[in-house]
């Protein structure tokens, strides 16, 4: 599965000192053409993918959101502000989830299927917000990373899409971002920070390793990382790594990645493995043993 978690590089949480030093209104935006960019690379390689794209950038280019839609890739939600959900109230949280889903559904005309949460920040102190997607309508969420991380992670979630009760009674369809298990703790391969820090080879060996076992890869990327150009913004060490390391090199990479694998949306994969209806209410009762058996 290919997606794309369509925000500017000011987003990004990494950058967020910098971000408030020098002023968000005096920041160039960028995700127009970062964002084309990337569509170009995925029609070259015959891919259709997701795009989680935020409501603050569906608000202000929405030409921009019919442009994935017309290319035919799956519009999917990535909340409204980038705020991670373990920092807001509820109420506030699904003010700007609603807010950010009928964005997006007024301009594609198509129900929003799909949520990803900013900096994957569905956590153990913000499992309540799974509630709230269903709520709105969610059919299924791509928030949950199986690792441990200093901003985000449920370490021993499970690794493979699967039906995640909620505490209401009710379940939520949860696609959560791959991870390789080395040495007794998951490593994630999933893209992004992790697609630019290790070589290609290495992500070529953990996804075939993934797919050998009959799992799905899920791969995501931002448009702002196949930008080198983007400014250089004051922050920390660590997080000046994490931005900035590898940008020029992550366009040849998805290049090779696409070549060498077969790709395809996230709603295309989940009604494909039965996971996911797209003409009626899903039943659910058999997806784990569907999941397993793939």
């Amino acid at each position: 599965m290919f997606s794309v978690d369509v925000e500017d590089y000011f987003h990004a949480s990494a950058l967020a000192d910098g971000v408030r030093s020098a002023g968000l209104h005096t920041l160039e935006h960028r995700v127009c053409a970062n964002t084309r960019r990337i569509l170009g690379i995925l029609d070259d390689g015959g891919v259709r993918g997701t795009f989680f794209v935020l409501g603050w950038v569906a608000e202000r280019y929405p030409e921009l959101v019919k442009e994935i839609q017309a290319s035919g890739h799956e519009v999917a939600c990535h909340g409204y502000s980038h705020s991670v959900i373990y920092e807001q109230s509820p109420d506030e949280f699904r003010a700007e989830t609603i807010k950010a889903k009928k964005l997006l559904e007024d301009i594609t005309g198509e129900p929003v299927l799909g949520y990803r949460a900013a900096s994957f920040s569905i956590t153990d102190r913000s499992l309540w917000a799974l509630e709230i997607l269903k709520d709105a309508g969610f059919a299924y969420d791509s928030s949950i990373f199986p690792v441990h991380h200093d901003r985000y992670g449920i370490p021993d979630a499970n690794p493979v899409p699967h039906i995640l009760p909620l505490q209401d009674g009710r379940s939520i369809l949860e696609v959560p971002m791959t991870v390789a298990r080395y040495g007794g703790f998951n490593m994630p391969i999933s893209g992004g920070g992790y697609f630019r820090l290790y070589p290609y080879w290495l992500s070529r060996m953990a996804a075939r390793g993934a797919n050998a076992s009959g799992r799905p890869w899920v791969f995501y990327v931002h448009p702002w990382e196949v930008d080198p150009d983007q400014p250089v913004l004051d922050v920390k060490p660590l997080s000046r790594f994490r931005h900035y390391n590898n940008l020029h090199k992550t366009e040849s990479r998805l290049r090779k990645m696409l070549a060498d694998f077969r790709f395809t949306s996230m709603k295309s994969y989940l009604s494909e493995a039965g996971l996911l209806s797209l003409t009626a209410p899903c039943d659910y009762s058999h997806a784990d043993q569907i999941v397993n058996q793939r």
